[in-house]
This record gives structure tokens, sequence and C-alpha cells, in this order.
């Protein structure tokens, strides 16, 4: 069924205003995941899988990024475009998913909230699979309820490749894809043959990256992540709703109008939210793997759900709802996340090829080898470095542990010749307390000792120290990295 004329120019008008508000920042430099994600992606297509094995990450979103790049470029603007494209597609989208779930009011308060919420705009602009995640759930939450909960084949159909692409885009899926079993154990149980069907398919799809799957589980993961609180827990899903304020204002709506008159939908809906996040929680607890970007993976129940909140609470909705986007007014990602970028091009005068750059820091290497460009040699607190558009998380924490200090980094400057120059990049350490995860702490430990033994080694003259203005005007960088140009003088 067409949208009336006055709906289609609301929903147009939605995409346009989502655009300007996902526009500001598509120059923005990269930050460390970025630079993975343009490095893994320039390998060879067919060898990407493989080489994520080295990574922890599904191949999806790396092997769409790579084609993106052989058409596009690699500029950040043009890698953040390919995100852009699909928060873009979640608004008209968002439209049709809250409509065909429950009525035409609920699909418009859903692409207003797509469109407007600060989480797409903020991953609109980010060279990672957030958005293409976020498109996905919203396929996938109207393909469930319309193909499982309703019996329409056709859309169980669609929802065999939508979910397999999920999985195949971030691990966090998997969570999702439990939600899904749970919630048609209690919602849709005259359905379980349909999603067994479902769950075949998806299975027999995701079959071929299970080897992979098992090898990351055991050597790779996120030692730079800690466990999640308990506090995190009840406020994970508000990261997607733009932070703890709005999700209150929802659950106010809802405490008015849906809890009391909620049907099976809505509390489908609650589940596959809950039930992911719970998942994720408890396996957080095990083998820490928390940040709240992950959340992706279920921004269409929720945002579906947040809008039949808000049409079922009446006035309470209108208000919450009013309240919401008030929160929301002014948001703007800021060009904050890394400033390598500018700290390369202050370097990169100064660097000729053949010349030895040390990064401290191990993660930093694709993002700056990105900035510095081919033809250098590239080492880390590791050891030298064999593919540098690529981290090897694999034993990341107990290869650094065994790594040596002074017997490391010997053989690194044995390598420079008399008078001839280095770099090293190394973090600015100005809150320790960022560094608390098992492995940003020892990155921390390694990073203070090699700064210790270049300044006090006689051999070496400090020629030059970049830093750019975090310092001077308290830019906020969320990490940020400073240089210094050694030359080998004994």
């Amino acid at each position: 069924m067409r949208p009336a004329p006055t709906t289609a120019a609301a929903v147009l008008g939605l995409l346009a205003l989502s655009f300007a508000l996902r526009v500001t920042q598509l120059r923005a430099g990269f930050w460390i995941d970025e630079g993975i994600s343009v490095g893994v992606a320039h390998h060879h297509w067919s060898s990407i899988p493989h080489v994520l094995r080295q990574d922890g990450s599904p191949p999806a979103y790396y092997m769409l990024l790579g084609l993106w790049i052989r058409v596009f470029g690699d500029s950040e603007a043009a890698t953040h475009t390919l995100s852009l494209l699909f928060a873009l597609a979640c608004v008209p989208l968002a439209y049709e998913a809250g409509r065909r779930i429950f009525d035409r009011r609920t699909g418009l308060v859903c692409t207003l909230l797509v469109a407007t919420s600060p989480y797409l705009t903020y991953y609109a602009q980010e060279t990672r699979m957030y958005a293409f995640e976020a498109f996905l759930s919203l396929i996938a939450v109207l393909a469930y309820v319309e193909g499982v909960m309703r019996g329409r084949r056709v859309w169980a159909v669609v929802l065999v490749p939508t979910v397999a692409l999920q999985i195949y885009g971030h691990n966090w899926a998997l969570f999702f894809c439990v939600a899904l079993a749970l919630a048609t154990i209690l919602y849709a149980r005259e359905r379980l043959a349909t999603f067994a069907l479902v769950a075949g398919g998806v299975a027999l799809l995701y079959l071929p990256w299970l080897p992979t799957l098992y090898s990351q589980a055991h050597h790779t993961g996120a030692p730079w992540s800690t466990k999640p609180s308990f506090h995190e827990l009840f406020t994970a899903a508000g990261a997607v709703l733009g932070g703890d304020a709005p999700l209150i204002a929802f659950i106010v709506a809802a405490a008015a109008g849906l809890a009391a008159s909620a049907g099976r939908v809505e509390r489908a809906l609650a589940v596959l939210v809950g039930a992911t996040v719970v998942l994720a929680w408890l396996s957080s607890q095990v083998t820490p793997a928390w940040t709240t970007r992950y959340f992706a993976v279920v921004l269409g129940p929720i945002v579906v759900l947040a809008a039949a909140t808000v049409v079922r609470g009446g006035r309470v909705g209108a208000v919450a709802l009013v309240a919401v986007l008030f929160l929301w007014w002014g948001f703007n990602p800021k060009d904050d996340k890394e400033n390598a970028r500018r700290i390369a091009r202050q370097v990169a005068p100064l660097v000729h090829p053949g010349e030895l750059v040390i990064s401290t820091h191990p993660e930093e290497v694709p993002v700056l080898r990105y900035y510095l460009g081919p033809g250098l040699r590239w080492a880390t607190t590791l050891g030298p470095v064999s593919d540098a558009q690529v981290f090897d998380w694999q034993d990341a924490v107990a290869r650094l542990t065994a790594a040596r200090p002074r017997a490391t980094l010997g053989p690194l400057l044995a390598s420079v010749p008399r008078g001839g120059e280095f770099v090293v990049i190394s973090p600015l350490f100005r809150d320790y307390r960022a560094w608390r995860a098992k492995w940003t702490r020892l990155v921390w430990r390694r990073s203070q000792q090699w700064t210790v033994m270049l300044a006090g080694d006689p051999q070496l003259r400090l020629e030059h120290h970049f830093m750019t203005d975090e310092i001077a005007v308290k830019r906020n960088y969320f990490k940020p990295v400073q240089a210094f140009v050694y030359r080998r003088v004994g």
C-alpha cells in the first residue's frame, strides 16, 4: 500500500533532515578502529576472511568496504559515505517497519526517532559496521514479526539472509539470534516449525565461518574491554536512544500506556531487546567485550518499541517524545576521536622511505600507516610489524607480556644507521583511569618503560617532539598520541 502524499512528504522531509544532521563530519579523521577497517579492506578481497582471524571480527562489512574503496577510494569522506548511506536508508525503512508492525502513526514516530537519533548521527560518519548493522536490524525485526509471528512466508524467507548478514557483520548478532528463539518460544510457539526452518537456513549460511569463529574465540577476544557493571546492564539500551535520560522518558511513557495494554508483539520486541542485552552482559562477565556501540544489532526492535510506547502512551507519550527530541537537539559529533591525522601531518616531512616508525600503542599502527603511507618500516612494543594495515590480536596480551622491553628495543635501534632518524609515536597518558583494562593497562606500562629507555639512551638525541592542541586548549581527543623524532648519534 502506497503512503498518503502527506505521509510520503513527511518521510522525505525527515530523510532530508537526517542527511543534514549526518554530513557535518564526513571528513573527520580516522581513529584506531577505522584505520583497521580500511587496512583490512585493502587486502585482496578473497583473503579478507583469512586476515580477520587476527582481528576477531566477522567479514561482511570489511568485504563490502573492500568493494567500496576500489570504486570510490579510501578517503575519510568516501568511506564514511558508505555508513551514511546505510543510516539514511534506515529512515524510510523505519517508517515501513513501524507501519507494518503496528500502524501509520507508529511508523511516523519511528521514522522521526531514526532520523534524529544521535547514535545513528554519530555512526553514519564512522568507517565501521554499526550503521550497516542498524539497517539490518530494522529489516530483521520487520521480517521476524511478519514472517514468524504472523506466518507470512515471503518475510520468513527474507529473515534468513538478513540474520545471516547480521552475524557475518558483528558477533553480537549471535546474542540477537538467541533472543529471536526465546521470543518465539514465549510468544509464537505455534510458529516454531517456521522458526526452525529460518534458523536452519541461517545456520547453513553461517556454517563456513565456524572454524574461524572458534579460532577467534580462543585467541583474540577484546582484552581492551572491562566487565560491565550491574548499572550498565539496565542502561545499555539507552545508548541507542541517546543516553539514560531519553531511556527514562520512554519508560515513563510505557508505564502510562503501553505496559497495561501490551500485546504479544510488543512483549516479543521487549524480549528481543532484553535478552540480547542480558546475554551480552553475561558473556562479558566471563570474557569482557562490552561496549554500547555494539547494540546496533538491536536498534530495530528498540526504536520500533520506543515508537509504539510513544503512540500508546497518549499525552504522556507525546510529552516523552518532545522531551527526547529536546535532549537530542543540538547533538553534533566532533572531529575529536583521534589526533593521528594531525600528528602524521606534522611528522610526514621528516619521514623518508625505509625509515623506522615505532608505535608504543600497538593497535595504532594501521591508522598511522594510513596517514603516513607505504614504504616505511613499522614496529611496536611487540617487535617488528610484518603487515602494518592489520593489528594481530591473537594472544596479544600474552605476547606483549612476554616481550621484554630492552630485548625488543635493542634490535630495532641497531637497525637504524648512525646519524639516521626514526620516529616513536606514543599515547598521551592524561588519565590513567582510561587504561584500566587488561590490555590497555599493559600498553600503558610498556609505553612508559619504552619512553624512559629512549629518553635515557646516550646513543640517541631527541630532535623533535610533536603534540597537537589537546594540551593547550584541552581538546578532548578520545586517545591522543604524541610523536618523538630521534637521531642515532652513537
